[in-house]
């Protein structure tokens, strides 16, 4: 085939004999496998493992990538195993196939599921190795490339795939040339009205300001040239996809969008840059606040450059980015540029560490996901373009995406930070640690020993390694008080069969972890505590197994409730119990013990399940405050919630919220008080104290 002669000419320009006999192997080997096949195109089907080879044949990529390459569909689309790649060409090229094949095998209750599967596979590949992840981003490539061949549902589908996922990955790797592709290819797909109109206009645009370009570019050379620098000057043209999504924020026309045009300006060295730099804001005036340094804070991809826009001749904003050649090599190759450019440069050696580092956030996110699906939603998060830079009390930079809050930032400095944070002081200033980071801000998180994140910050931290973490603690508390409590309820449940929970041997617990297809104690323990099971059924499951059967007379017991039991035990929200109320639990399934009052309207309304009933009685120790919902119907008169608020105070009692009715002119009107308390004999207190004032008319106990 002509396409393999020419590649194997592109190979032999870097590559040693013996390694282009190797890849003459793989490429015979896959075109053996893949006999038969052909595209939806209608070519035969080793076109395509051939077009992703010579994708990576630009990157120089080493021979062991190379062969995974021509070989990287044969496990998932012929009966070709690991076994026989591994023999015919090695393991570390069976591992890299391995890692880019999907788990064809096993069966899914959804496409989501299994494309979040393999997602999940694919990448904890790459945090082994990132050629794997190179790979099918060329992959990706040329299927993004071909894509008109496939039905319009599925483009949809793989168009949204790229955007959502792979664009952003290279991005996130450096890779911009194919960030760039990746983008405007899925632009062409999703949106191809929007992407044709946009496209016409491009190109008018083009002949319209080639005569404003053509006028920069020789005054900007000039300029340089004056200034003794030796640099190359492009002008270069915004990709489509990156002018719609500015248009589609800033709610901007297309005539709106003036910097569609932008120069590049390469030059020797980083001192040359900042010359440079200074040259052309003497040439043509910067617009105040569109000045980046990226090359004292460099990008998290490992980008450099420095980026400034200036006015133009009539007014025409110009982007420009100043970098050095090493910096434009790494702009454009990113990781890649490990295998093209041999270099010992320290931007270099910087980029690979950073990339190390996501990869190893990668392999600690998905430990802590409870499945595929939520780890996908993680990296979604964790791929974002824009950052913001802030600084540590010490003065090291860190960069986080923009959005990110205080939350974040203490996650992004270390995970126990994150779990004991309780204030922040951002400019030395004492803020919420809600407050959204800016540029600059120099942040100081402070902690407390035994405090632990808050379930709330789920609803506005931004980054995937502050979402999973406060997750993964909240996962762990659940599972830690539920088996607290399964303890508890199995213990009243033996105690009625005259058995102590202490008697139980560790041969009897193992013999019902393996009948109940459990994982260990603490597993059968959490699902009591969560409703899963049923503490009376475990119980005589238990006294099964000792061969005694239980006994007929039995000995009631109330389990007894604290009310800071934590999530495992909660009290209704629709009767709000407190101390001294009668009460009784409900196993709700999957999420523990619900407590209600006796008189609960809810429980006589949805009359639950008499197993899942448990008598239990308030601990006369208890130290908690439980809120309590009160209203008050009081004369219509100037002062009155001022004399209501200093009795509440005067009983001992704070006010978590209140709330008055509209005036409607009447001469009495509705007060709602929702309030803290100790117990039922408080609450009694403080509603003597409100009687004796003479414009409260009726006060009663909100339930339901």
């Amino acid at each position: 085939m002509g396409e393999a002669a020419t590649l194997f000419k592109e190979w032999s320009a870097y590559l040693r004999p013996e390694d282009i006999s190797q890849l003459e192997s793989a490429y015979h080997f896959s075109e053996a496998a893949h006999e038969g096949q052909f595209r939806e195109s209608g070519e035969p089907y080793i076109s395509h493992p051939l077009a992703v080879a010579s994708i990576l044949a630009q990157w120089h990529l080493d021979p062991q990538a190379l062969t995974a390459a021509l070989l990287h569909d044969v496990m998932e689309d012929t009966s070709v195993t690991k076994a026989e790649i591994t023999k015919t060409f090695g393991s570390p090229v069976a591992d890299l196939v391995d890692g880019l094949s999907k788990l064809d095998k096993i069966e899914f209750e959804t496409h989501e599921r299994a494309q979040a599967e393999n997602f999940r596979k694919m990448l904890l590949a790459m945090a082994r190795d990132v050629r794997v992840i190179l790979i099918k981003l060329a992959d990706r490539l040329h299927n993004m490339r071909t894509l008109e061949a496939v039905d319009a549902g599925k483009r949809q589908r793989i168009a949204r795939e790229t955007l959502e996922i792979y664009a952003p990955i290279a991005n996130r790797l450096g890779l911009n040339s194919i960030f760039q592709e990746l983008e405007d290819l899925s632009f062409r797909y999703l949106y191809p009205d929007r992407y044709r109109v946009l496209a016409k206009a491009v190109k008018a645009a083009r002949g319209n300001r080639r005569e404003i370009v053509g006028k920069v570019l020789a005054s900007v050379q000039r300029r340089l040239k004056d200034n003794g620098l030796d640099a190359q000057v492009q002008g270069r043209e915004k990709h489509l996809y990156s002018i719609y999504r500015k248009m589609r924020e800033k709610h901007l026309s297309f005539a709106q969008v003036l910097d569609v045009f932008g120069f590049r300006i390469v030059v020797k060295n980083v001192h040359a840059c900042y010359i440079a730099l200074g040259a052309l804001h003497g040439l043509f005036k910067p617009i105040p606040g569109k000045f980046k340094d990226y090359i004292a804070i460099p990008k998290a991809n490992g980008y450099q450059a420095l980026h400034t826009t200036l006015f133009g001749p009539f007014g025409t904003p110009i982007e420009v980015q100043i970098r050095t050649g090493e910096m434009h090599k790494i702009a454009e190759a990113g990781v890649a540029s490990h295998w093209l450019y041999k270099s010992s440069d320290t931007s270099l050696s910087e980029l690979q560490r950073k990339t190390h580092q996501w990869l190893q956030s990668l392999i600690q996110m998905q430990s802590e996901a409870g499945d595929s699906v939520e780890f996908l939603e993680h990296l979604k998060v964790d791929l974002f373009p824009d950052e913001v830079y802030i600084f540590t009390p010490k003065g090291q930079i860190m960069a986080l995406p923009r959005g990110a809050t205080a939350v974040d930032f203490a996650y992004s400095v270390h995970t126990d930070i994150g779990n004991r944070c309780v204030a922040v002081t951002i400019n030395q200033e004492l803020l919420p640690l809600r407050t959204e980071l800016k540029n600059g801000d120099r942040v100081e998180i402070i902690t407390a020993a035994h405090a632990k994140p808050n379930p709330l910050w789920l609803n506005f931290v931004v980054t995937a390694k502050a979402r999973s973490h406060i997750r993964h603690f909240l996962k762990t508390m659940h599972f830690q008080e539920s088996v607290q409590l399964g303890e508890r309820l199995l213990g009243q449940a033996l105690a009625n069969f005259r058995m102590p929970l202490a008697e139980i041997k560790e041969p009897e617990w193992d013999k019902l972890v393996r009948e109940s297809n459990a994982k260990s104690r603490q597993d059968i323990l959490s699902d009591i505590g969560l409703g899963k099971r049923l503490s009376a059924v475990v119980a005589r499951r238990i006294l099964a197994l000792r061969g005694s059967p239980p006994p007929e007379s039995v000995v009631p017991g109330s389990v007894v409730i604290r009310g800071s039991e934590g999530i495992a035990v909660q009290l209704a929200k629709c009767c709000k119990p407190i101390p001294g109320d009668p009460i009784l639990g409900i196993i709700s399934k999957g999420s523990g013990m619900v407590i209600h009052t006796h008189d609960c309207p809810t429980i006589s309304r949805t009359r639950p399940d008499p197993e899942r009933q448990l008598d239990v009685a308030w601990d006369p120790e208890t130290k908690k405050l439980f809120e309590v919902s009160i209203k008050l119907v009081v004369a219509n008169q100037r002062g009155v919630l001022a004399k209501v608020a200093a009795e509440i105070a005067e009983a001992g009692s704070n006010i978590q919220h209140v709330s008055v009715d509209p005036d409607d002119g009447g001469t009495y009107t509705d007060m709602h008080f929702t309030l803290q308390v100790s117990s039922r004999l408080h609450l009694a207190r403080i509603m003597r104290g409100l009687r004796r004032i003479p414009e409260v008319a009726r006060i009663n106990r909100v339930k339901g």
